[in-house]
């Protein structure tokens, strides 16, 4: 799930895909149970998380990119 979660973080990043477009894009089938593991595992909701400003990261290669916005478990 945190691989799908990752996934999930770089299509909101790149914008143009509603929030139920990236949970079925990545493989999940429930809206609610897919926005409580995101909001669980990245500590916001994918609305939210998706409205953020991830300018920074702009620069930065895929593969950086990737290990900097991995998901943790707390």
């Amino acid at each position: 799930m945190t691989r799908r979660i990752e996934r999930a973080k770089a299509l909101l990043r790149q914008g143009g895909m509603s929030v139920t477009d990236v949970c079925m894009a990545v493989g999940c089938t429930s809206l609610g149970s897919f926005s409580a593991r995101f909001t669980e595992l990245v500590g916001q909701t994918p609305t939210s998380y998706r409205a953020g400003d991830h300018a920074a990261l702009k620069g930065v290669p895929a593969c950086v990119t990737k290990d900097l916005t991995r998901p943790t478990r707390t």
